[in-house]
């Protein structure tokens, strides 16, 4: 490892979404117990900051530098972070958070020992041009997967659009990025669809991810035996050496005692899931959960919740209740009767619930998942096989590459407004704890071994880190 210089300090700046925030405070924490005499100052604004509690009493060299939200017309005074916005507020978020740069442009004048190195979000981009007009280095943090952040790039590079904006199954093609994946244009990222559509922030959102590419550097949350080639493509864009990966970040830890707290309310205390998990069978616990963003509609609820007791399997369903932005009554709502019918082969948590806890137990064989980027890398480290159900975002390049490319899932629904068909679903429920999933779990277990072997002391996340400590330096 190389030595430290005697002033070393990097700043950390998270996007204010879970799925952005809990993979770089993991890198953060990283950081802190590898170079433990690294100054770190991570940037939140005020209701962000109990996401740093477990970090700031862990490490006692990481800071925090809490700026004001900003306001914003579309953004409710009360709300911070992504999880309590709709979906359509993106842009308005990553449009808001670059009011930032004149507070952040004063904090970095005003420091005695100020940062020589900003490790930024890729929804935030503008803190390029910040750290170009301070002459330090920018490096960008990516909580989405390799392949998910190709296209994304290739899309702000060469703005594809429809002719006709009502064939929303349009297929664009990517020939430039290995395997030369195709989508219809619904299955395109949203924010881009929507700037392109029309969104006013659209050359703001542009330039943000052009300020990405010309960054001096790019973590991914990925490692290289899992996409090596998306890798290589990515450093083929920015045109240096300078893109290192570094995960899985998230390691098989209890969430209670992990670096990172993650824990929120629910209504099924830890210790009975565990009980109940510990009764069950080895492989036969379906978990189903969409991640911290999808709030399911009264008749897609209505159709996990068939499927569930017309499949006989074994489950836990982690359920996010509506918030502001939902009409309360067509969101979430679990038919009359089901958790009765099921109690005896069925939990419901409504709320937060501690998924690598429950992916990482034994008697989990499935994961019926969204394909968010940190619980597709939750799930391979566990050695759990997923059926996918991508709502937006990158999830439906995620569902490429696990299906398609890895073969450790199978395809269960697809799309944000779609209603499953109960029967199919229940077939593929039952499968996925059957022998009929064995050739997935197999191939699972085989990239899991690979996760694991790329962490470890040697290994190529191992080595990516270590050449990232080294430049942070």
């Amino acid at each position: 490892m190389a030595k430290l210089s005697r002033n070393a300090h990097i700043l950390v700046f998270p996007f204010p979404a879970q799925g952005h925030m809990i993979p770089l405070l993991d890198l953060t924490h990283r950081l802190g117990t590898i170079a433990a005499d690294l100054t770190i100052t991570v940037l939140v604004t005020p209701k962000n900051l109990p996401f740093l509690t477990q970090l700031l009493s862990s490490h006692p060299r990481i800071q925090t530098l809490v700026l004001p939200f900003p306001p914003h017309p579309s953004i409710p005074p009360h709300v911070e972070n992504f999880k309590d916005l709709p979906q359509h507020c993106l842009t308005s978020l990553i449009h808001t958070l670059g009011q930032l740069y004149d507070p952040l442009l004063s904090w970095f004048e005003s420091h005695p020992s100020p940062p020589s190195v900003i490790v930024s979000d890729m929804f935030l981009g503008w803190t390029q041009r910040l750290a170009f007009c301070l002459g330090i280095k920018r490096i960008v943090f990516s909580p989405s997967g390799a392949m998910a952040l190709s296209i994304l790039y290739s899309l702000w590079m060469d703005l594809p659009k429809l002719d006709d904006p009502r064939d929303q199954t349009a297929v664009i093609s990517f020939d430039k990025i290995p395997n030369c994946p195709k989508y219809p244009w619904w299955k395109l990222s949203s924010s881009y669809r929507a700037c392109v559509e029309g969104d006013p922030a659209m050359e703001f959102i542009r330039d943000v991810f052009l300020a990405n590419i010309e960054s001096w550097g790019l973590v991914v949350n990925s490692f290289g035996e899992l996409e090596g080639p998306y890798l290589d493509y990515l450093d083929k864009v920015m045109g240096n050496d300078h893109v290192w990966a570094v995960g899985p970040l998230i390691l098989l830890h209890d969430d209670l005692s992990g670096p990172i707290q993650r824990c929120g309310c629910n209504s099924v205390p830890v210790d009975h899931l565990l009980t109940w998990l510990d009764s069950c069978e080895e492989g036969e616990v379906v978990y189903v959960c969409f991640g911290s963003q999808v709030v399911l509609t009264n008749d897609q609820m209505a159709g996990v919740a068939s499927a569930l007791e017309e499949s006989g399997v074994r489950f836990i369903w982690s359920i996010k209740e509506p918030t502001e932005g939902h009409v309360e009554e067509q969101y979430g709502r679990i038919p009359n009767g089901f958790e009765d019918r099921v109690a005896n082969r069925g939990l419901v948590i409504r709320g937060w619930s501690p998924q690598v806890t429950i992916l990482s137990h034994r008697a989990v064989a499935a994961f019926l998942t969204h394909c968010g980027w940190n619980s597709v890398l939750e799930a391979v480290v566990a050695g759990v096989t997923m059926l996918t159900w991508p709502f937006g975002a990158d999830q439906f390049v995620d569902q490429t590459l696990l299906v398609d490319e890895l073969g450790v899932a199978k395809k269960a629904c697809e799309g944000a407004q779609t209603v499953p068909n109960s029967d199919e679903l229940a077939r593929v429920l039952a499968e996925s704890v059957s022998k009929r999933n064995q050739v997935e779990r197999e191939r699972v277990m085989q990239w899991r071994k690979a996760a694991l072997d790329a962490i470890k002391e040697g290994g190529s996340s191992a080595k990516d880190m270590e050449e990232l400590v080294k430049h942070l330096l």
